[in-house]
């Protein structure tokens, strides 16, 4: 063979193995310019029937996609950041995941969750952070509210959000500051046309029916995720099954006498032992929320992740990947949970280190799951009725809207069970 074929062919078989034969999406603090743009872009690989795999603990939490040219170019158009990485390196670096002294695992994702956003119709995107992120980062989602959970359809759905709703049917406890602005007047008429709509004679009624019918999709294998004060009015709603806890400015008659007494806490998914608010004029469900008892400076306000077993605790793992433990907190309705009303199964995975606060909290209730978050807007600090809506172009690499996208793929997860 002559010389210079030779050379030709060597360069060929040279080109060949150096191929890149996957795509690595970094999740890193450095490499990734749109970290939240990143999971639409493994949701959209999902749906177009790639495998993908989620490198836990790897750079981030990063992604693992077979080398293509629409994915290449779908990264390109998002400005999403993207590692052409060849057979042998794709190897080296399972290998080091695999390895017994790593804390690291490597998670393959079979699939797009279906998700649904439990949210009052007109709302637009911005009113929510969920609904805020998965719009930014193009995951699609099918908004739902009262008719559609109580005509059971949320067995067509994987993954469900709770909007920031007040499921004890007295209207986010807003009577004592905006009882008199149109817009609590013009809810709070729609909220009772539609309980009635459904069959109801109060609106607690009503929530409390739906609160029962997500109990049950959760029971039943569903993933829900709720923020602010959909975390503890679901629960007290849940606890207060078959007890009036409302006064009669909310549905019309005086509360039942001693009604702390009759609260099943059982019945509820994440907290014990908590007071309920009786003063209808407080912003405040019960002691369950810490916004009145923290005393923290807004420059120190942050709350740290965890740091799970990868290989053993792959659950809380997948829920808690980040380009950073250190997460900067934020206000809400509902900001964080008293620690000590968290039920000892319920796994704390964010906590503030003042006052012991739970920030971000996990749990499992028959064959589902569900995760609260204290808060209402990770990049916005206090945000306040009529607001300026949240620019998540400005804030691409957001780990506490990380923390949401997190959940958002984590009913993709290969189903495997948690080692003991």
């Amino acid at each position: 063979m002559p010389f210079k074929t030779s050379l030709y062919l060597l360069f060929f078989l040279f080109t060949i193995s150096a191929k890149a034969g996957f795509i690595l999406i970094p999740m890193d603090e450095t490499t990734q310019q749109n970290h939240l743009k990143a999971y639409g872009i493994t949701y959209w690989a999902l749906d177009k029937q790639y495998k993908v795999s989620w490198l836990l603990n790897y750079r981030g939490g990063s992604f693992l996609l077979p080398d293509a040219a629409e994915i290449r170019k779908e990264c390109q158009i998002r400005g999403v950041s993207f590692e052409p990485i060849s057979d042998a390196a794709t190897n080296s670096i399972l290998d080091e995941i695999a390895s017994p002294s790593q804390n690291m695992e490597a998670v393959v994702l079979e699939r797009t969750p279906k998700v649904a956003v439990y949210t009052p119709k007109g709302k637009q995107p911005w009113d929510d952070a969920v609904t805020l992120v998965l719009t930014y980062a193009e995951i699609p989602f099918t908004p739902i509210y009262d008719e559609e959970v109580l005509d059971d359809k949320l067995i067509l759905y994987d993954w469900l959000h709770l909007h920031h709703e007040d499921f004890t049917g007295q209207y986010g406890k807003f009577f004592g500051t905006y009882k008199n602005m149109p817009w609590y007047i013009e809810q709070k008429k729609a909220a009772e046309e539609l309980a009635a709509k459904l069959g109801y004679s109060k609106v607690s009624e009503s929530k409390l029916a739906v609160a029962k019918k997500v109990r049950d999709f959760v029971i039943g294998g569903g993933f829900m995720f709720a923020m602010c004060s959909a975390t503890d009015s679901f629960d007290i709603a849940l606890a207060a099954d078959g007890v009036d806890i409302c006064e009669p400015m909310f549905d019309g008659d005086p509360s039942e006498g001693n009604y702390q007494s009759k609260i099943d806490y059982r019945r509820s998914f994440a907290f014990k032992d908590y007071i309920l608010e009786r003063n209808p004029n407080t912003y405040e469900f019960s002691d369950i929320d810490m916004t009145t008892k923290r005393k923290i400076p807004m420059e120190k306000d942050y709350f740290t992740l965890m740091d799970f077993s990868a290989k053993w605790d792959f659950v809380p793992s997948m829920l808690c990947q980040n380009h950073t433990q250190l997460v900067k907190g934020f206000m809400g309705q509902t900001t964080s949970f008293d620690s000590n009303l968290v039920k000892s199964n319920v796994l704390i995975m964010g906590e503030s280190q003042y006052n012991g606060e739970a920030r971000y909290i996990h749990g499992q209730v028959g064959k589902g799951f569900f995760t609260y978050f204290g808060g209402h807007d990770p990049e916005d600090y206090q945000h306040r009725v009529g607001d300026e809506p949240t620019v998540l172009d400005l804030h691409p690499n957001s780990p506490g809207y990380r923390l949401i996208l997190n959940n958002v793929l984590f009913p993709a997860a290969k189903k495997k069970k948690q080692k003991t």
